[in-house]
């Protein structure tokens, strides 16, 4: 027999074992660096309704009669019966929310960048703004309703 073969197995998940352990402290130096993690989107919204409740309530003291009061618990009530069932059903829909939300975001700013390269060029080189080689236009009084005005 070979000598590996021979040798007891004394630990075969040591390299797993010392994999989890590396993981485990690096999260621990993450927490410390940086915080808690977010957790799920479905979390971050219990949270947050948590959060809005306690801040109402701290609200609650400060509105006149006690209508006002139990009107505002009322609806804070109201609003987390609503959306708590929906959490518990289907957490994973906040994660997609969220991550749909996100791209929507990367779209608008990939937008808003290309526009501002493009007004930034313009001002810093009037000649290239195709806008500044229009025909020259008639006084306010002479332009009829139909002309149209190019505001970008």
């Amino acid at each position: 027999m070979s000598d590996a073969t021979e040798r007891p197995d004394l630990d075969a998940d040591a390299w797993a074992d010392a994999c989890a352990e590396d993981l485990e402290e690096e999260k621990a130096r993450r927490r410390a660096e940086y915080g808690t993690p977010p957790g799920s989107a479905a979390k971050e919204l219990r949270k947050l309704l948590g959060a809005v409740a306690d801040k109402v309530s701290e609200f609650q003291t400060s509105l006149p009669g006690v209508a006002a009061q139990s009107a505002v618990q009322q609806f804070v009530n109201q609003a987390k019966s609503a959306v708590e069932p929906v959490i518990e059903r289907n957490p994973q829909v906040f994660d997609h929310l969220a991550a749909a939300g996100g791209e929507l975001l990367a779209a608008y700013r990939s937008a808003v960048q290309g526009h501002e390269h493009r007004w930034t060029q313009r001002a810093a080189d009037p000649s290239a703004d195709p806008a500044a080689k229009q025909p020259e236009r008639k006084p306010d009084d002479e332009q009829g309703p139909g002309e149209q005005i190019d505001l970008d």
